[in-house]
C-alpha cells in the first residue's frame, strides 16, 4: 500500500510526502505538514490557533480523537459584550459588534492549542522527534516562500458586509503584521513573489529546541501574554500554562451499511451526523442528484440539524448536551416529517457561527495509518505578539456575545466549531477520509462530497468537483454551476434560492481520500489549488 497525502497548499503536501519517504509515519507526516501550513497560510492556521484530529491506528484498528480548541481567556464574562451588539449578520455568520471586538484584536483571541495538540498527537503516535518535525517550516519561514495565487487573491479579496474586516484589512491592523506581511507601501504581496518571516523561523527555532511547554510557559508565552494584556485581551498567563489537548472518543453513526466516524463537540461533527440521520429515510438516489428535490430535501435536513445546534449544542465541559436524543431516530423522524410535508424550514439565528478560515490535510501512510486534521485560526485576530511572526486567532467570534444560550461566553470555555474530520469505515475498513477548510460551511461541504460517493458512486475528483449549496439560515446558497431552471422549481414550493457569485469555492473546500481495490486516491477541491499526491 503506497501513502497519500492531501492537502489544499500544494508546498504542504509535498513537505508531508517526503516525510513519508525518509519512513516517518501519518502522524509524522500530518504534523509537520501541518507546520508548513502555518507559514505558508499565515491567516488561515498556525501555532497561534486550534483544531481537531481523527487518528486512525492501524494496528489496533481503533480511532482516536485529539481536539486542541481555543478557550476563552479567563477574564472573559457572558455578558462582556451586551451592550456592543449592531445586529445579527444576515447571512448567519455570527453578530457584528461594536469595532468588531468580538473579530479582530486582542479581545477576539482565544488560549491556543495547536501547539499543544501536535505535541499530543506526536507524543502518542508518532516517530519523529519533536526537533524534527519543525525543520521544514523552519527552513521555508526562513528562506521565503512563493506566495501562492490562492493566498494573493484572498488578500484582494472584499467582505461582503462592512462591518466584517476582510483580511487585508486584519494585517493593517497591527505593526507587526504590516511589517512582515505588507510591503512598505501597504500593498499585499503578488502571486509568484517571494515572502519571508524571519521572526516565526526563530520562534519555530525556540519551540523546536525547548518544546510545547515553551510555548505555553516560555519566552513566546510571554510575548503573547505581553501583547494581549497591553491591548486589553482576557488572557491570562495561566490560562496558557494551565491548558492542554484534550484525548476524546470519536461519535459514530451508521448510514447504508456504512460506519461514518467524525469529532465530537465542540467539534461538528454531532451535525455531520445528525444530518445523516435525517437523510437516510430517503431515496436521494432516485431523486438524482442536484435536481430540485435532492436541493430541497438535503437543504431542509441541513437547517433542521443546523437549527438544533443553536438550541442545544455548546461546550459539554459547561453544557448538558442531549446527544443520543439528537442522533436517535424518534428525534430526526420528525424532521423528516417535516421534510416530507414540504415544510420550508428556517434556522433560528441565535448562535454564531465561525468565518471561513482554517485549513485541512490528509495523511495515510504504506501501514494504513491515517491522520485527518483541521487547523484553524478563525479568519485570523490580525495580532502578531511582538517578535513572533505569528499571527493569533480570532476564535472569541465563535461564541454568542448574548449570554444564556448553550454557545455563550464563559471563561476557559471552547465555542462550537465546524471542524469536522471524517473517517467513514465499511466492513470494518476505513475507505473514506474527510475534512474541509470553510467555517460553518464545513459540514454542508462535508455531507455533499460523502453524498456523492455513497449515493451517486463518484470518484474522488468527481465527489470534490460537483456544484455545492448550502443553507444557513432559510435561504439556499447555491454555487454558479447549478442551472436556475432547477432553482426556479424549488422556488416555487416557498424555498427562497439564490446563486453565489462564484461557479467553485464558497462552500468549503473539501479535501477527499478513497480506498479502491486496497490502494488509496485523493482529490483536492478545484477552488483551492491544492492537491493530492502519492508516495510511491
Amino acid at each position: 500500500m503506497s501513502g497519500l497525502v492531501v492537502a489544499p497548499q500544494v508546498l504542504a503536501a509535498e513537505e508531508g510526502i517526503k516525510v513519508l519517504r525518509q519512513g516517518g509515519n501519518a502522524v509524522d507526516a500530518a504534523v509537520t505538514a501541518g507546520l508548513v501550513q502555518g507559514v505558508i497560510d499565515p491567516q488561515m492556521c498556525g501555532i497561534g490557533g486550534f483544531g481537531v484530529a481523527l487518528i486512525y491506528e492501524a494496528k489496533t484498528r481503533q480511532v482516536h480523537c485529539i481536539a486542541f480548541h481555543a478557550r476563552a481567556g479567563s477574564k472573559a464574562t457572558p455578558d462582556m459584550w451586551a451592550d456592543k451588539v449592531i445586529r445579527e449578520a444576515p447571512d448567519g455568520f455570527g453578530f457584528f459588534l461594536k469595532g468588531a471586538v468580538n473579530d479582530v484584536g486582542a479581545q477576539s483571541v482565544g488560549t491556543p492549542g495547536t501547539v499543544a495538540g501536535m505535541h499530543e498527537m506526536l507524543k502518542r503516535f508518532g516517530n519523529w522527534s519533536w526537533s524534527q518535525v519543525f525543520q521544514p517550516a523552519i527552513k521555508i519561514a526562513s528562506n521565503g516562500f512563493v506566495v501562492t495565487a490562492e493566498l494573493a487573491r484572498t488578500w484582494k479579496s472584499k467582505e461582503r458586509f462592512p462591518e466584517r474586516p476582510s483580511l487585508l484589512q486584519r494585517l493593517q491592523l497591527s505593526p507587526e503584521a504590516h511589517r512582515i506581511f505588507l510591503k512598505p507601501n501597504g500593498s499585499p504581496y503578488e502571486a509568484g513573489e517571494i515572502l519571508v518571516n524571519q521572526d516565526l523561523a526563530r520562534t519555530l527555532e525556540r519551540l523546536a529546541k525547548h518544546g510545547a511547554s515553551e510555548f505555553y510557559r516560555g519566552a513566546t508565552a510571554a510575548a503573547i501574554v505581553t501583547e494581549l494584556e497591553m491591548h486589553g485581551g482576557h488572557i491570562t498567563r495561566s490560562d496558557l500554562e494551565n491548558y492542554s489537548a484534550k484525548w476524546q472518543t470519536p461519535i459514530s453513526i451508521s448510514y447504508r451499511g456504512y460506519e461514518i466516524v467524525s469529532a465530537p463537540l465542540p467539534a461538528g461533527g454531532t451535525t455531520v451526523l445528525q444530518i445523516l440521520r435525517v437523510l437516510e429515510g430517503f431515496d436521494l438516489k432516485r431523486m438524482g442528484h442536484n435536481s430540485p428535490d435532492y436541493l430541497f430535501t438535503v437543504a431542509q435536513a441541513f437547517k433542521a440539524a443546523f437549527t438544533d445546534k443553536v438550541r442545544f449544542l455548546g461546550d459539554p465541559d459547561f453544557v448538558d448536551v442531549p446527544l443520543e436524543r439528537l442522533l436517535s431516530e424518534e428525534h430526526n423522524r420528525k424532521w423528516r416529517k417535516k421534510i416530507e410535508k414540504g415544510e420550508v424550514l428556517t434556522v433560528p439565528r441565535l448562535g454564531i457561527n465561525e468565518p471561513h478560515g482554517t485549513t485541512h490535510i490528509t495523511v495515510i501512510d504504506r501501514d494504513g495509518n491515517i491522520v485527518s486534521l483541521t487547523h484553524t485560526l478563525g479568519s485570523s485576530s490580525g495580532v502578531i505578539p511582538r517578535g513572533t511572526g505569528f499571527m493569533l486567532n480570532n476564535a472569541m467570534v465563535g461564541f454568542n456575545p448574548i449570554a444564556g444560550h448553550p454557545n455563550s461566553i464563559a471563561p476557559c470555555k471552547a465555542r462550537i466549531s465546524g471542524i469536522s474530520p471524517t473517517i467513514v469505515f465499511k466492513d470494518g475498513e476505513p475507505i473514506l477520509v474527510l475534512g474541509a477548510p470553510g467555517g460553518a460551511r464545513i459540514v454542508s461541504g462535508i455531507i455533499q462530497v460523502l453524498l456523492n460517493v455513497i449515493e451517486f458512486g463518484m470518484s474522488p475528483v468527481e465527489a470534490v468537483s460537483e456544484p455545492r449549496f448550502d443553507a444557513q439560515v432559510c435561504e439556499i446558497e447555491c454555487q454558479a454551476r447549478i442551472p436556475t431552471w432547477v432553482l426556479e422549481k424549488v422556488q416555487k414550493r416557498g424555498q427562497p434560492c439564490f446563486k453565489l457569485p462564484q461557479s467553485y469555492g464558497g462552500i468549503a473546500l473539501v479535501q477527499l481520500a478513497m480506498k479502491r481495490d486496497e490502494k488509496w486516491f485523493g482529490a483536492s477541491d478545484p477552488a483551492g489549488g491544492g492537491v493530492a499526491l502519492s508516495d510511491f
